[in-house]
């Protein structure tokens, strides 16, 4: 299924484990160099800003390929176009197989662009071809932007084509689920409770019985987004405001109360501290950011509708809270050597909080580096016995 050599795959992955290592102090640049000699790769693009610039480049050659075609063909033809298109698509999808397996391109930013304008090709083909029928057109692109990006990530592994996969299935089951039951604005946020529930166990699962790397960072994206998506299910502010606007009853006084108003509320609370629990507990990274996001979420979503204290109280006694929680916690794993700790993380940069406090010293108090006075190029000694280098034999 994968479309990428083997052998070269495994050493790419290989490759970026001895990058961690020698960024971790593990092993020196010359070990690094020697195992990547030993170990050939595909060719891929580290450097973002170079990967982005590729990839508008990519743009412009797989453009001008469709517009020259264009040209040449579609002038003698009236009605064949929506074929021309699919054809586009084909070209793309052959261009990245191309790229993949006779170049080894792997996230090189050319062949993304092309991956990724043959599935916009594709997509925009689909709805040509269903426009006549309203709901059939929307539900056909969502359909296709589901399989289409599923069978490319498990042949090319972009991490933006699993992401692809989790809006087209969310998007799916949303219009569904909304134009085709007739309790579908009702249940709507309890189905994707459940489908994301679901979903985040199963790539839990995946993630545990996985043997090989190939598929690890797409599933991680699964997991995060399912986490997203089971909070913002149930946070009472999306509910209200998306309620409102589908049912088009939003008024000049602001969205009408929702049923089960009390037990969303409960869930906006309740669910960021879970994550925060369940982060610390199981030393969940991800969990422990997208928790933080959810619990500011949370009180954004309370003040919009509760205005219990002015603005400027709320944040100083937020930030009041929070600096008393940090400290507590500092002091509580500053010397704990397993578990959650303050200890620094030897695959992060050992050094970059020590220069940031440097930097935020200097910036605040006008601390200047000292600097070293260069040694006169006048040698004094021999002062024995009255100094300035006079010696006592005169």
């Amino acid at each position: 299924m994968i479309a990428y050599n083997k052998t070269l795959l495994d050493n790419f992955y290989l490759n970026e484990e001895v990058r961690v290592l020698k960024k971790a102090g593990f092993i020196n640049p010359e070990q690094q160099n020697t195992f990547e000699k030993k170990h050939p790769q595909l060719k891929t693009q580290n450097n973002i800003f170079m990967r982005i610039g590729l990839f508008i480049l990519g743009l412009f050659l797989y453009s001008s390929i469709c517009g020259m075609l264009s040209l040449l063909v579609l002038g003698n033809s009236e009605n064949e176009y929506l074929y021309f298109i699919y054809f586009f698509a084909l070209i793309g999808f052959a261009t990245k197989e191309y790229m993949s397996k006779a170049l080894l391109y792997f996230g090189y930013g050319l062949d993304d662009a092309f991956i990724l304008g043959a599935i916009s090709a594709l997509l925009i083909a689909v709805g040509l071809t269903f426009e006549k029928n309203y709901d059939t057109n929307y539900l056909a692109i969502l359909v296709v932007m589901a399989i289409i990006s599923s069978v490319t990530y498990l042949r090319y592994l972009n991490i933006t084509l699993a992401l692809l996969v989790c809006m087209g299935i969310t998007a799916t089951l949303a219009y569904s689920v909304f134009n085709y039951l007739i309790i579908g604005k009702t249940i709507l946020p309890f189905v994707f409770l459940l489908y994301s529930g679901i979903f985040y166990f199963l790539a839990k699962k995946a993630l545990q019985n996985l043997t090989l790397p190939y598929y690890y960072q797409g599933l991680k994206l699964v997991q995060g987004f399912c986490l997203i998506l089971f909070y913002l299910a149930g946070n009472y502010y999306v509910v209200r405001e998306l309620n409102a606007s589908l049912s088009e009853s939003y008024f000049e006084g602001g969205s009408p109360e929702i049923p089960f108003a009390l037990l969303f509320w409960a869930f906006t609370i309740i669910t960021p501290i879970a994550y925060l629990f369940f982060s610390l507990k199981n030393k969940d990274r991800m969990m422990l950011w997208i928790g933080f996001l959810a619990f500011c979420f949370s009180i954004f979503s309370f003040r919009i509708y509760h205005h219990i204290l002015p603005t400027e109280v709320a944040l100083s006694i937020g930030g009041l809270l929070l600096f008393a929680f940090t400290y507590f916690a500092i002091k509580k794993t500053k010397y704990k050597e397993t578990g959650i700790t303050f200890k620094v993380d030897r695959f992060t940069n050992p050094d970059a909080f020590a220069n940031l406090q440097i930097i935020v010293s200097a910036s605040q108090l006008g601390i200047k580096p000292e600097v070293k006075v260069e040694d006169s190029p006048i040698e004094f000694g021999g002062g024995g016995f009255s100094g300035g280098g006079s010696s006592g034999e005169f």
